[in-house]
């Protein structure tokens, strides 16, 4: 049975203490907040903003914004790869 582990993260100078799995999850989570921080001061040093929840939005609604995106592309990348693949099985059937 895996350990749990306790860590702290900071987020928009705000500590946050979270439950994971395992160290490779610490990982993902670590590079995680890296990247919400990383976001957080660029928004802060290209727009004026007032409040910390403002650019918390701003962050949340990026990275949502990417995901659907991704799996949008991946979505149609799908389809193109099995209509791909569909022509070549029906290829390789007239030739067998």
């Amino acid at each position: 049975m895996e350990e749990k582990l306790k860590i702290k993260v900071t987020i928009g100078d705000r500590v946050y203490p979270l439950t994971i799995n395992s160290e490779g999850e610490e990982e993902g989570v670590r590079k995680a907040v890296k990247k919400i921080n990383d976001l957080i001061k660029r928004f802060e040093e290209n727009y004026e903003v007032r409040d910390k929840q403002d650019v918390l939005a701003m962050c949340a609604l990026q990275f949502a914004s990417l995901q659907e995106v991704k799996s949008i592309y991946n979505e149609k990348d799908g389809e193109e790869i099995e209509r791909k693949l569909l022509e070549m099985s029906t290829i390789l059937d007239t030739y067998l």
